[in-house]
């Protein structure tokens, strides 16, 4: 491969990437904020929102990316919007044979056929910022190749530059919610994700920190085969979730269980989250004709965390279990909530207490019985936002936004499994003997070991 990067950050590929998203999004944009502006009918305001997917959805990219993150944030967008927006992350429409013999020619050069056994020219599955294909390595092995778009950086950069603009009117219609912390965390992921080598380091992370949680599969990298743009992993077979919905509660409990110890566990251990717990980042694996665990796919999306931040999550629970408010509040500051007053503490726990009900109790329980898991969180988000325009501006520390994303994420699988756990007892099994001083060791060795830097 030439030393120079030919799809580096490009001034011409911006400048095309704001023609086309202009082109694309513009019209539906104009239709919103009239329909913001003057009032609209329902059915004008579904057919906006079908339009926008489909614009977003041809365009593909970080903008898309950006979309899929904003529609699973409660009540940040209508729920017509977020609804069809959320439909993006399974729909995508994949690229071609064409496409992909360029691509692989260039990431392995012109004999890159003969480094695979097979290679599936159509695509298994096709997303944001690249789409995934079956092959097989010389000896044999099942591959999946996440093969990354052309000129996604450029694309990166423009895009992020029209989600500031898309947020400064956000701000300014809604005057209750900083978002520019919001903006920069999505920034921030959103361009760590076009960085397969990193992705390659996060499977090896993860790897290494569930290796003996035999509930939860993570593939191997095959760096011989992995490009900055190109990402080879062990194909693991397995059955979409979904496909479970219907099966004895004893199944769709023992699927839980194992989605709720691959981010949990993690979590509690290295101080790192799976920022996008959308269906399609799982499977379910089958041994002897009975499902008995999950297949962790993908890990783009990944959020490492100082560990102070673990410590506070830690306090929070503690401080709402033992009404200990003092707790609570330095929790919230550990976090980087600033101008904490009784009210906006008051207005902050509604969230809290919700995201950890199903912790709180120590009872097999639902996580929230006869809420649908589209509906997930939007009624108690709602109860705070309705709080805050009397209160605020509140800002969302930077940290905060993919910690509460995934949680919301991660209890929407559960509503889809209607799963019945005793989610206190789980939890208090993660954070058993929890200290600020093994999680810091811990987090430091695993690092050390999959390549990564330590969180500043």
């Amino acid at each position: 491969m030439a030393e120079t990067d030919r799809e580096a950050n490009r001034f011409t590929a911006r400048a095309s990437r704001y023609a086309s998203v202009g082109a694309n999004v513009g019209g539906v944009a104009a239709r919103m904020a009239a329909a913001r502006l003057f009032g609209g009918k329902d059915g004008a305001s579904l057919t906006n929102a079908a339009a926008l997917a489909q614009a977003l959805g041809g365009l593909k990219g970080p903008i898309m990316k950006v979309a899929q993150l904003l529609a699973t944030v409660p009540d940040l967008l209508p729920p017509e919007y977020a609804a069809e927006l959320q439909k993006l992350q399974a729909d995508a429409p994949p690229m071609g044979a064409a496409f992909v013999k360029r691509r692989m020619m260039a990431e392995l050069g012109a004999d890159w056929q003969s480094r695979f056994g097979r290679f599936d020219l159509k695509p298994a599955a096709a997303a944001s910022l690249g789409q995934v294909h079956r092959a097989e390595s010389l000896d044999g092995a099942p591959l999946a190749c996440k093969l990354q778009y052309p000129d996604m950086q450029s694309a990166v950069e423009a895009d992020l530059k029209q989600l500031q603009v898309a947020f400064a009117l956000h701000r300014r219609m809604n005057s209750w919610l900083d978002t520019s912390e919001i903006s920069k965390e999505i920034g921030a992921r959103v361009r760590e994700e076009l960085d397969y080598g990193r992705e390659a380091k996060h499977a090896a992370l993860y790897g290494s920190v569930l290796k003996d949680i035999d509930s939860v599969r993570v593939p191997t990298v095959h760096p011989d085969l992995s490009t900055k743009r190109l990402l080879t992993l062990g194909w693991l077979d397995g059955e979409r979730i979904l496909t479970f919905a219907d099966a004895p509660i004893e199944i769709r409990n023992r699927i839980a269980q194992a989605m709720f110890r691959a981010w949990w566990h993690p979590f509690s251990r290295a101080a790192v989250i799976h920022g996008d717990p959308h269906l399609g980042n799982y499977t379910v694996f089958s041994e002897g004709g009975e499902a008995q665990g999950i297949n962790l796919l993908d890990y783009g999306c990944v959020r490492i965390f100082h560990p102070r931040f673990v410590g506070g999550v830690v306090d929070l629970y503690r401080g709402l279990l033992n009404n200990d408010r003092d707790r609570v509040v330095h929790a919230y500051e550990v976090w980087g909530f600033k101008k904490l007053d009784k009210e906006t503490v008051d207005i902050l726990n509604i969230w809290a207490r919700f995201i950890y009900g199903p912790l709180l109790e120590d009872r097999t329980r639902t996580v929230a019985d006869g809420v649908e898991p589209g509906a997930y969180g939007r009624r108690e988000a709602f109860s705070v936002h309705q709080a805050l325009k009397e209160r605020g501006p509140v800002t969302v520390p930077q940290e905060f936004v993919f910690m509460d994303r995934a949680a919301v994420g991660l209890g929407a699988v559960f509503l889809h499994l209607r799963s019945e756990l005793n989610y206190h007892r789980l939890f208090e099994a993660e954070i058993e003997r929890f200290s600020l001083e093994t999680l810091s060791e811990r987090q430091g060795t695993a690092l050390a070991e999959a390549g990564l830097p330590n969180p500043t």
